[in-house]
């Protein structure tokens, strides 16, 4: 005993005391602290479900149904995921002004983004659906320019035009003008297939892909982009160019056939 008391008084006791109670702390917050964190993202996570619910059932619940079942008015909800309606509710698509016209037109947007993050919140826990990108996946950042004007002028240039313009459909129906568009908004629309454009998911275009695409509109785009052929008349490609031929090219020629054929039968004459 009287060894023990001794081992006890030793000065460099209480410093191994208090090592091994800061490694027991250590330990233990090492064990807690993740399930603590991941409860709080679960508490945030239901709340926002919760706030999206209430903004879904003033804002939605007309057209798509009180559980996003969709009605006569309003396609089915469940399973389109947060990305389509971040996409949809962003460009004020949604809620829609109306439900006549051969399609829903892009206007102000009457959401915070706060808000549409708590609609998709909603939405997504009604079903797995595609999910809002990070910065990452439609970021410049390694994207390659030249394979992303392949992949456009390959699946969109059809409807978009080759430089992203946009163009007629039939029934009234348009592709959009894709200049100024925000690109997260354009790696939703390729994941999801809004309105009269087909999806794109990772099987078809890879997340490389899509975000080759969006390098290449962003570099067609841009202000400082220069023209090689000279004047782009709109950009819109060879429908354009051609009428311009046809009426300018062609017109001139007539005109001088005229001009020399009004002088020959004067020359004749005198």
């Amino acid at each position: 005993m009287k060894k023990l008391s001794a081992r006890r008084r030793h000065p460099l006791a209480a410093v191994v005391v208090l090592l091994f109670a800061l490694a027991a702390t250590g330990g233990l917050y090492a064990a807690f602290a993740p399930a603590t964190k991941a409860q709080a993202d679960d508490t945030s996570q239901s709340l926002a479900i919760d706030e999206g619910k209430k903004l879904y059932a003033v804002g939605c619940a007309s057209c798509h149904g009180t559980g996003g079942q969709g009605t006569s008015d309003g396609p089915s909800l469940v399973g389109v995921g947060s990305a389509a309606v971040d996409f949809q509710v962003g460009t004020g698509r949604m809620p829609a002004a109306t439900s006549e016209g051969p399609q829903v037109v892009k206007k102000k947007n009457i959401y915070s983004q706060a808000e549409i993050d708590q609609l998709a919140a909603y939405i997504a826990s009604l079903g797995a659906g595609p999910t809002v990108p990070t910065s990452a996946q439609y970021g410049p950042e390694g994207a390659d320019i030249a394979k992303g004007g392949e992949l456009f002028r390959t699946n969109c240039a059809q409807c978009h035009n080759f430089t992203g313009k946009g163009g007629a459909l039939t029934k009234g129906k348009f592709a959009p003008d894709l200049e100024g568009v925000d690109p997260k908004h354009i790696y939703e629309a390729m994941q999801t297939g809004p309105q009269n454009m087909p999806s794109f998911p990772d099987t078809t275009l890879s997340e490389q892909n899509k975000k080759d695409v969006i390098a290449y509109l962003n570099a067609v785009n841009s202000d400082e982009t220069n023209n090689p052929g000279g004047l782009e008349l709109g950009g819109l490609g060879p429908v354009t160019e051609g009428l311009f031929a046809w009426i300018f090219g062609l017109g001139a020629l007539i005109a001088v056939a005229v001009w020399v054929a009004a002088r020959t039968a004067k020359a004749k004459k005198s």
